[in-house]
């Protein structure tokens, strides 16, 4: 054991104390971890919009003050009570959602979303007893997404962290916690387009190029990509991407667009925005008796999805994924191998 096991730990952390106001980097105390959670002590961290998106809190509950980040990677600094595959010293990446191994989600080889430990964004506290690790001068902090990687150190949940590699560089790994694995996931696990299709993806940021990078593995074609903002599509070539599109350059719907560029649409479509605009015509442009198009990205919650029912009974498919359909603790030790092994697919 560490030799702060059991110790309450102090260090530096960036609170959010209020809606859209500056993080203010703060000392906090950071108490053990209790029955089933390790406290992890996080090397490097990223940004996510999602942390954007819940810091300003529009659309959504605020829970104020708060530690947010959910992207990142660390060194396991010690254990609660019950926890068996993990020790200190581990190299690990705490994900935003969980995988307890026990319910039938996580029994089941189709589903990823634990009863259990599901995305909560609402939640601020553990739920061993309702209460944070974090604390400044005895005011609780309340965590983000079971995470709170803003953190010299942070309270995980056991079954929200995927033990990795130690000789994978945590710098660059850590984005596999989140935004890469979800692009990924949803072209290679749930998309799944055959050797020499036609995929279109839209949005072109992290998770986009990560769908991009899919297609390109799979042996799509043809790779399209969807967005409006051009100085996107020369980086995007560097992850597949053959053919660009940018909405406002036409005059006509872009499912339109697409569809007279692959005779009837593509195979197979990923939508990776959260525009619900975005998303209808990443449905609307897939092909007819085969297509398939898989919507990635988190609308506002009042946004509604509107298509013609004769392009579902045409046998187009329309899916939606969460987390690129992975298991973090038995899925994401792979994807990190797939990086280190450099391994080159065309």
């Amino acid at each position: 054991m560490s030799g702060t096991a059991g110790q309450v730990i102090h260090c530096r952390a960036a609170v959010a104390w209020e809606a859209g106001k500056p993080l203010v980097i703060e000392q906090v105390e950071v108490a053990p971890p209790q029955a089933m959670e390790v406290r992890l002590k996080i090397l490097y961290t990223s940004l996510c919009h999602t942390d954007v998106y819940f810091w300003e809190a529009k659309g959504q509950n605020p829970l104020f003050p708060r530690i947010y980040g959910h992207e990142a990677g660390g060194i396991v600094e010690s254990v609660g009570e019950g926890v068996t595959d993990l020790e200190p010293g581990d190299h690990v990446l705490p994900i935003f959602t969980g995988e307890c191994k026990e319910c039938a989600h996580c029994k089941s080889e189709e589903s990823n979303m634990c009863d259990l430990l599901r995305i909560n964004t609402d939640r601020g506290v553990m739920l061993s007893d309702g209460k944070s690790r974090f604390s400044i001068k005895g005011q609780p902090i309340y965590h983000f997404l079971g995470t709170s990687t803003f953190s010299e150190y942070t309270v995980v949940h056991v079954g929200c962290v995927a033990k990795i590699n130690p000789l994978a560089p945590l710098d660059k790994v850590c984005v596999i916690s989140c935004g890469i694995s979800t692009g990924l996931g949803a072209m290679v696990n749930v998309a799944k387009p055959p050797k020499g299709s036609t995929v279109a993806v839209f949005g072109l940021g992290a998770v986009g190029l990560s769908a991009a990078e899919g297609a390109r593995i799979a042996g799509a074609s043809r790779i399209i990509g969807v967005d409006l903002n051009p100085n996107r599509f020369q980086e995007a070539k560097k992850f597949g991407v053959t053919e660009f599109v940018n909405p406002k350059d036409h005059n006509k719907p872009v499912q339109e667009v697409i569809a007279e560029m692959t005779n009837g649409g593509v195979d197979r479509s990923v939508e990776c925005t959260g525009n619900v605009d975005a998303m209808i015509s990443a449905f609307e442009c897939v092909h007819d008796g085969w297509g398939v198009a898989v919507l990635v990205g988190v609308p506002h919650k009042d946004a509604v999805f509107k298509t013609h029912p004769i392009n579902l009974l045409n046998e187009r498919t329309l899916k939606g994924t969460f987390f690129g359909n992975y298991k973090p603790r038995s899925d994401i030790p792979s994807v990190v191998e797939k990086y280190m092994n450099k391994v080159k697919y065309s």
